[in-house]
């Protein structure tokens, strides 16, 4: 079958798309998809994201199983226009319990006049691509409610046309459990309200969701079935001596191999908690060279462009403590490892587990509030690879990894920050040593992630909606 794929995030690159690749890396290996999988990821509705709205990067990412759509054409105007409109309907639809029925009448209006557009340029695109099933990354949130109301209409056409596919909604957040706010004002709905579509079961539409609390929380939903809960697929990172890719990457960056590389697997983007890995890197650092030790680096995977305000905080806590010399931005993480425009290596997350791993270092996971990850997969990444991983609390952690879990437990306030950069010197420190305690705690860390990151339901679900397409 071929996949389509539509993402809700607007960025050109996010850990939702990584996770993405290791699904349809699991689709290849069972002999299920015919690549590439055409992706529109969401830059036309997405003006929050103002460096990639409305038609993303100028550079274009490829590879042999991915492609980008053709844009979608401007419905708007003038792309101020369009921005103004985008951001207008999406805090209206968040505010919509608070309207008179004028207003609520109006908003299905502005709703609908986009939605028309979007359903034939969606429609369209299904068509070019013989499309399958379109894969919809966190569509049900309202950041694009004319899109999704597009989206749900053009993959119901498609399935009457093929009497096979459709479109499945494969949701990371939910409305009650992304509590995002911006200015203040919360960006969604604490829950559906009559502007925000959602997938209800019929011909031609599913739904997944990737925890057991986002299904609780779809359960109330006013749908006729609860959504299919099916795990994140984590990567495979292979063992053994770096290869010249990696270590062109490192001399491109300036990097010194025998520095240890601590991994930042985040967006610049003001819930993810830079600002908090930058203090534990400060104590980390500190901490080295009482002992004796090289300094780490820190890798943050994000780009500095999504958020500039919040880069701009980011950027002005790196130099209060004289980080700037440890610290990259990698300016988003490609889906495979790719050289750019200059002829750079980009690193896409697999290799940079790997150089973690070569270099003796870690991870750090440091959300900076409790209520907005409904995963978090920093812990996770870090056990598939062996690596110590020092992680803030927050609401998910427990439910997804279970007390048995080992992390160095940051806590975000300024005089216990320091504890935790020094209990990770000292984790890398003895797993580098292959002290026994500290390996056999990463080696339970590995099970545990085995056994709740299962590849099993994505490979039945794969196998049905194969089956499906007839």
């Amino acid at each position: 079958m071929r996949l389509g794929l539509i993402c809700g995030d607007g960025v050109p690159a996010s850990g939702l798309l990584t996770i993405f690749r290791n699904v349809v890396g699991l689709g290849t290996d069972l002999r299920l998809l015919e690549l590439p999988v055409s992706a529109d990821l969401g830059y036309s509705w997405r003006p929050d994201k103002a460096a990639y709205f409305p038609y993303g990067p100028a550079e274009r990412e490829t590879s042999a199983w991915w492609e980008r759509a053709r844009p979608a054409p401007p419905v708007l105007g003038d792309p101020e226009q369009a921005a103004t409109e985008w951001s207008s309907i999406r805090m209206a639809v968040a505010e919509g319990a608070a309207l008179g029925p004028v207003d609520r009448a109006r908003l299905h209006e502005r709703i609908d006049r986009l939605a028309d557009r979007y359903r034939e340029y969606f429609s369209e695109w299904m068509r070019r691509n013989r499309i399958d099933w379109t894969i919809a990354v966190n569509m049900t949130l309202s950041d694009a409610v004319p899109v999704t109301k597009a989206l749900l209409a053009a993959a119901r056409e498609r399935h009457h046309e093929n009497r096979s596919g459709g479109v499945l909604f494969w949701d990371h957040d939910l409305f009650g459990s992304c509590a995002d706010h911006e200015g203040g004002v919360r960006r969604y709905p604490d829950r559906p309200n009559e502007f925000t579509p959602l997938p209800e079961a019929g011909p031609g539409v599913r739904w997944a969701v990737v925890s057991e609390a986002l299904a609780e929380e779809g359960a109330g939903y006013p749908v006729p079935e609860p959504p299919r809960v099916v795990p994140n697929i984590l990567p495979r990172v292979p063992t053994g001596p770096l290869e010249p890719r990696h270590t062109q990457f490192l001399d491109g960056l300036g990097l010194d191999p025998r520095r240890p590389i601590l991994l930042n697997p985040v967006r610049v983007y003001r819930v993810k908690g830079v600002e908090l890995a930058l203090e534990v890197l400060a104590a980390a650092r500190s901490a080295s060279l009482e002992r004796g030790l090289p300094v780490p680096y820190l890798l943050v995977f994000g780009s500095l462009v999504e958020d500039p305000s919040y880069a701009a905080d980011v950027l002005s806590t790196a130099r209060r403590l004289d980080l700037l010399p440890d610290v990259r931005f990698l300016d988003g993480v490609p889906l495979c490892s790719v050289r750019d425009g200059t002829g750079s290596w980009r690193l896409d997350e697999i290799d940079l587990l790997r150089t973690a791993v070569a270099s003796g270092g870690g991870v750090v996971f440091t959300p900076n509030t409790e209520d907005v990850e409904t995963v978090g997969l920093g812990p996770a990444l870090a056990a598939v690879a062996g690596l110590p991983c020092a992680s803030t609390s927050y609401t998910a952690f427990a439910p997804t990894y279970g007390s048995d879990f080992h992390v160095v437990p940051v806590d975000p306030r300024a005089a216990a920050t320091g504890r935790s950069g020094v209990e990770l010197v000292t984790a890398m420190q003895a797993n580098r040593g292959g002290d026994p305690r500290t390996t056999g705690l990463l080696r339970r860390n590995r099970r545990i992630v085995d056994r709740r990151f299962p590849t099993d339901p994505w490979a039945e679900l794969l196998t049905e909606m194969a089956e499906g397409t007839g």
